[in-house]
């Protein structure tokens, strides 16, 4: 039978369980109640039935809300040579490519992502297209435009270069009447731009600072790619909301001191934690990482434990391990580093979302907050590989996708 929900009249999800996205235990028997593109109200089993809804039954299934991958790239290919593939594309053809990798990360169930670097703005375009609504659906779009970055800096290509301090507060305030939603700056270098160190810095702090001061100025959030463990101390110090990836690389290793580590969870600065590979290329790690894995696994689970604000980012788009969809195999990743199944889960729905500037509409299952909403196969609180075992996605209200075979009914009175 047909899942669609209707704008037009209130809509009960029904279920056997939910994770309402912050509760360390399931609610049992749910009943969630959508008009339009929002939460209502949400009952337990004995909870009423407005008079006229529609009810559509999930018998067996566990709601939860959509997954939000805090840190991709819409317009890498997810090849092997996705920056050779981005200048070869013309914007007519990147702007499809980017919503077909958008939608392919709505149908496993990703309802929010925060792309944090484009070409041309273009992901500002599909941002827009997604609010304005139509017959392709999108997940909701939170987007940082081209970063800010070095001349031949990590990402140049990307059209995003700037330097000195009047440059990088231009920079800012050209982002900022585009209508960003997050700058996102270059603070190392990086591991997909020839000539580009990952360990080196490309801005120093007082560089950062400005561009922190800034972007406050005009009320937009800073997040910092910081793989060198010298730009990951500046972006802490600068003042910096998020810093993505936090590796603490140097020439020869990583380096992550105590202070630093307790100061990035005092700020309570979102880590965006690079996580999930596709299982079909497990085995094509960087060299320049590969041979640091234990000691960043060593550093995250120190992270923490020091009670830093975690949250899950893919970095789709960057390689054939990274599909648009890879988020779903984040939960392992997490895990390692000491994260329980609710926390796991947290780093993927409310805390990623207030990471995100959404915490108060996206990430969780109550009234007031957006209508995304996902039923998977399983106990995610038991088993957080469960988000895999995805049967149904709505997102605004909207109803995406059911796995064939899944067990819905429909009741109209």
């Amino acid at each position: 039978m047909s899942m669609v929900l209707s704008a037009d009249r209130l809509t009960v999800l029904r279920a056997a369980a939910m994770f309402d996205g912050v509760s360390p235990a399931l609610v049992a028997g749910p009943l969630v109640v959508i008009a339009g593109r929002a939460i209502v109200a949400v009952h337990g089993p004995a909870g009423p039935v407005p008079p006229g809804a529609a009810v559509i039954d999930l018998p067996g299934l566990t709601l939860m809300p959509g997954l939000i991958d805090t840190h991709l790239h819409l317009c890498f290919d997810a090849t092997g040579d996705p920056v050779g593939h981005l200048a070869q594309a013309d914007d007519d053809t990147l702007r499809q490519e980017m919503a077909e990798a958008a939608q392919r990360a709505l149908r496993a169930g990703v309802t929010t992502v925060r792309d944090l670097g484009d070409r041309g703005y273009l992901a500002l375009e599909l941002r827009d297209r997604g609010i304005a609504g139509g017959t392709d659906p999108l997940p909701t779009i939170v987007a940082a435009g081209p970063p800010i970055t070095t001349p031949g800096g990590h990402c140049h290509f990307l059209g995003g270069a700037a330097s000195g301090q009047r440059g990088l507060r231009a920079a800012v305030r050209e982002r900022a009447e585009r209508g960003v939603d997050v700058i996102k700056v270059m603070a190392s270098g990086g591991n997909m731009t020839p000539g580009s160190l990952a360990h080196s810095p490309q801005f120093g702090a007082k560089s950062l600072r400005a561009i922190v001061d800034e972007a406050h100025r005009l009320g937009l959030p800073v997040t910092a790619h910081a793989h060198s463990a010298r730009s990951v101390a500046d972006a802490a110090a600068a003042g910096a909301d998020g810093i993505e990836h936090a590796t603490f690389m140097t020439a020869d290793g990583v380096a992550a001191p105590g202070a630093l580590i307790r100061a990035i969870a005092r700020q309570q600065i979102a880590v965006g934690w690079t996580v999930g590979r596709d299982p079909d290329h497990a085995g094509t790690v960087m060299p320049q990482i590969a041979s640091r894995m234990a000691a960043l696994g060593a550093n995250r689970r120190r992270l923490y434990e020091s009670g830093a604000m975690l949250v899950a980012g893919s970095d789709a788009g960057v390689s054939p391990a990274k599909p648009h969809d890879v988020l779903r195999y984040a939960p392992e990743d997490l895990a390692a580093a000491g994260l329980g199944p609710a926390e796991t889960l947290r780093a993927m729905t409310s805390r990623a979302a207030q990471a995100c500037g959404l915490g108060h509409r996206k990430g969780r299952i109550a009234p007031g907050f957006d209508a995304d909403i996902i039923a998977v196969d399983g106990n995610p609180l038991d088993d957080p590989a469960a988000i895999r075992r995805l049967r149904a996605v709505y997102a605004g209200g909207r109803a995406i996708h059911s796995a064939p075979g899944s067990p819905a009914r429909v009741e109209v009175p």
